[in-house]
């Protein structure tokens, strides 16, 4: 709000808001689903997010950052920390977003409007993110043949022979250790887009509660487990073989869009409200 324009009295309902939500996650869910994994049977989704997988890994390897690997196989032996990221990486970006959402609502309602449209419209995008670029993850990249229907494995492709394409050196830590679900099948494999890895909510997400709650923690702590938490996520992420670490940068980047247009429609909402009133 700029100085020249009156402070309103600003008024939000729980019940409204938790409508827009429900809404939101139901469309976001249908419409990620719309391009991924569920469609594998007769269409070339697989192909080309396996193509993606392949220029990412080319990207990492140009900036000598290409180690998500290394990263894995160092934590592989320590199943207790593996199983714990296992259940983090389905669980924590969700509730740990929806636990600062209510915080902002209960306790920054002044800005929660800005956040609240922050994060619709970074998911928005991630949205069209996962539409035009698929993304085979990590742990599909050696996912065989027929247990796996989305993995590499399945692929008939003259990239399948890229360098080491045979053998990527991946676990798909949740089909080894076991987590909140099974991605390759139930609820998991119908209803979740596994190619949905570009950009990653989990980080976009998680930069999000950041940014949106730090200005009112006060506990060193706390402002030191906040800060900290998108550390964890990444770290989590490659652990787990769910994401190569750029594609958090694609969330942070995301994050960046997110809030330039969550500010945005928060200034002309509160523009037009004042306006009404006056």
């Amino acid at each position: 709000m700029t100085a020249s324009t009156p402070e309103r009295q600003h008024r939000t309902i729980w019940w409204k808001e938790a409508l827009i939500v429900a809404g939101f996650y139901g469309a976001y869910s249908l419409v990620r689903n719309l391009f991924g994994s569920a469609l594998v049977s007769g269409n070339q989704i697989p192909v080309e997010a396996f193509i993606n997988a392949m220029r990412v890994i080319r990207v990492e390897r140009a900036l000598g950052l290409y180690h998500e690997e290394t990263v894995q196989d160092w934590f592989l032996p320590r199943t207790n920390i593996v199983k714990f990221f296992n259940v983090y990486y389905g669980t924590a970006h969700f509730f740990v977003t929806l636990g600062v959402f209510i915080t902002l609502f209960v306790l920054r309602p002044a800005v929660f409007g800005l956040w609240r449209n922050c994060l619709a419209a970074m998911t928005a995008l991630a949205i069209i993110g996962f539409a035009l670029f698929p993304l085979m993850p990590p742990r599909l990249l050696d996912a065989p043949c027929p247990s796996s229907g989305y993995g590499a494995a399945c692929i008939e492709h003259e990239l399948r022979n890229y360098n080491d394409a045979e053998n990527f050196g991946y676990s798909d830590t949740i089909k080894e250790f076991g987590g909140p679900w099974a991605f390759d099948r139930g609820p998991g494999k119908t209803l979740s887009n596994q190619y949905a890895a570009m950009p990653s909510l989990h980080i976009g997400w998680a930069t999000w509660c950041v940014f949106a709650l730090f200005p009112i923690v006060r506990r060193r702590w706390l402002r030191v487990a906040l800060v900290t938490y998108p550390f964890i996520t990444l770290a989590c992420i490659m652990i787990t073989g769910n994401h190569f670490w750029i594609d958090g940068l694609g969330g942070i980047v995301v994050f960046a869009a997110g809030y330039w247009i969550g500010a945005r429609i928060h200034q002309w909402n509160e523009q037009r409200l004042v306006t009404r009133q006056g």
